[in-house]
């Protein structure tokens, strides 16, 4: 079933002497890496894959957040800072991007409309846990807990956007302010809109497969789900960028356009670059798979 849902037969171990098979290693290739650069460890929890993979840019020229060699030099410390990668590209991107919007926010007098940013970065921020949970994950275990936990990441994550959307619509309400006059707004709803269809194939898919005539049909559609996934997440850091030219952001808060487009290119980079190719029916390169501890890196 490997083929269908993306999870690989057997996962190469970091650092095992034995030789990985092969089809299971090339399943495990993210979209900038090598096989095996963004899988979770056994037994590791999957909070860890909010922080693991390393970033390749060019197959003959890598730049990879892990050099094995300086990490040995530091011991145990050095090893758990190494096992950081990609995934701690996309938190620092989140974090630059919250410090900024509310820094922005808190230091001005605080009115209704304060609560608008705040809500929808406070969903911005859960949304992007629950990607970075469930795309290392590869044995039916960690498949399973990463679905639940991504499901769960993904409730909470609807509610502050939607607390969010109530927020703004209350204050253009009581302040007789036009609707949809700017691409922010236009962004925000459709974005809105596909968030919704988004997590309704989810939720039904993973917990009513059913409806889809069983299990294999209801995991024939993760492949689409992932896509759609992404295109979302683009779209709601698209709606963010936007909302720094719109007249209130610029003039009284005053969030700069390129500290925010830099926050979101970051964001981008950590989350896309650890994409697992094979869960999105890509061609893997099944000759750069490590074969053990003596092969190049």
């Amino acid at each position: 079933m490997a083929s269908t849902t993306g999870v690989p037969e057997q996962i190469p171990e970091r650092g095992s002497d034995a030789a990985p098979a092969a089809p299971a290693a090339a399943e495990t290739e993210p979209l900038l890496g090598k096989p095996g650069d963004a899988v979770l460890p056994r037994g590791a929890s999957i909070v860890k894959g909010w922080f693991i993979g390393k970033l390749q840019l060019f197959p003959y020229i890598p730049l990879t957040l892990r050099n094995d060699k300086i990490c040995m030099q530091f011991g145990n410390m050095g090893e758990n800072l190494c096992d950081l990668g990609t995934g701690i590209v996309a938190e620092i991107g989140v974090v630059l991007l919250v410090v900024n919007i509310w820094a922005h926010v808190l230091f001005q007098p605080i009115n209704l409309f304060a609560g608008h940013p705040l809500a929808m970065s406070v969903g911005l921020i859960i949304l992007i846990q629950s990607i970075l949970s469930l795309q290392p994950t590869v044995t039916p275990d960690q498949k399973r807990t990463g679905q639940l936990f991504h499901a769960t990441l993904n409730f909470l994550a609807f509610a502050a956007l939607v607390a969010g959307v109530v927020i703004i619509e209350v204050n253009k309400v009581r302040g007789n302010g036009p609707h949809f006059h700017s691409l922010h707004a236009v962004f925000g709803v459709m974005t809105l809109l596909l968030i919704v269809l988004q997590y309704i194939v989810g939720f039904t898919a993973l917990f009513t497969p059913r409806l889809y005539g069983g299990v294999d049909r209801a995991k024939s559609l993760y492949k689409y789900h992932r896509y759609s996934g992404y295109f979302i997440l683009f779209l709601l850091l698209v709606t963010v960028v936007q909302a720094t030219v719109t007249p209130y952001v610029r003039t009284v808060l005053g969030i700069g356009t390129w500290g925010v487009f830099g926050a979101c290119l970051v964001i981008l980079v950590g989350v896309f670059s650890r994409i697992q190719k094979q869960k999105l029916g890509l061609r893997t390169h099944r000759s750069h798979i490590v074969t053990g501890p003596g092969a190049s890196a």
